[in-house]
């Protein structure tokens, strides 16, 4: 990578999203793990897109953030921690308690990923707020029918427990239907374990 000026940090509003093909297009053979989150990975899950979206996350694995960094052809990386956005240097490490770099299309100057760091293995996916938690990732990770990947339904479920925003409602009254018996069952043990108490944890 070529280490070059990164103008001002645009507004952290400055968003044009990628569509999760065009991520998928733009990392095409790379070896390393990687999927979709958010409530992308959702609406991959349905098979069309059911709401709108401000942003594209996806998740990596820390070790592989160089050969990610070096894929995304044209892109400035910031760190984002603490709601505050910061440039990351070609040259320069991730710190180790930052799990988010935001990719900035150096020519429009727009957002177009997050890319979210996952503290897991080639084999097993880990979660991140409590890494404790960890499955097979086989298990986790599906591929869409263009072939994009993403993350088992009932995990991105457990990341929006936490701030259940309006949007995560809306997300989970709409997963609920079709969520497996089993996925229901994991989703339901990982509340019960990190948010007791939680009222989706009665629904399910």
């Amino acid at each position: 990578m070529r280490d070059r000026p990164i103008h001002t940090t645009p507004d952290q509003a400055d968003w044009t999203a990628w569509h999760p093909r065009e991520l998928s297009t733009r990392l095409k053979g790379i070896a390393r793990p990687w999927c979709v989150v958010g409530g992308w990975a959702l609406d991959l899950w349905h098979g069309r897109q059911t709401r709108e979206h401000d942003d594209l996350e996806f998740a990596v694995l820390r070790q592989d953030l160089g050969h990610f960094r070096c894929q995304l052809d044209g892109m400035d990386f910031f760190t984002a921690c603490d709601g505050i956005v910061e440039a990351l240097p070609a040259d320069q490490e991730v710190p180790a308690e930052v799990f988010q770099i935001w990719c900035l299309d150096r020519t429009a100057r727009r957002w177009r990923a997050d890319m979210m760091i996952e503290p897991g293995s080639v084999e097993m996916w880990a979660y991140r707020r409590a890494p404790t938690i960890r499955r097979a990732r086989a298990e986790m990770v599906t591929a869409a029918g263009d072939g994009v990947p993403y993350l088992n339904p009932a995990a991105i479920l457990l990341f929006k427990a936490k701030h259940r925003r309006a949007k995560d409602e809306e997300d989970f009254a709409r997963a609920l239907p079709k969520l497996p018996i089993a996925e229901r069952h994991w989703l339901k043990a990982s509340l019960a374990l990190l948010h007791p108490g939680h009222d989706w944890a009665r629904a399910l």
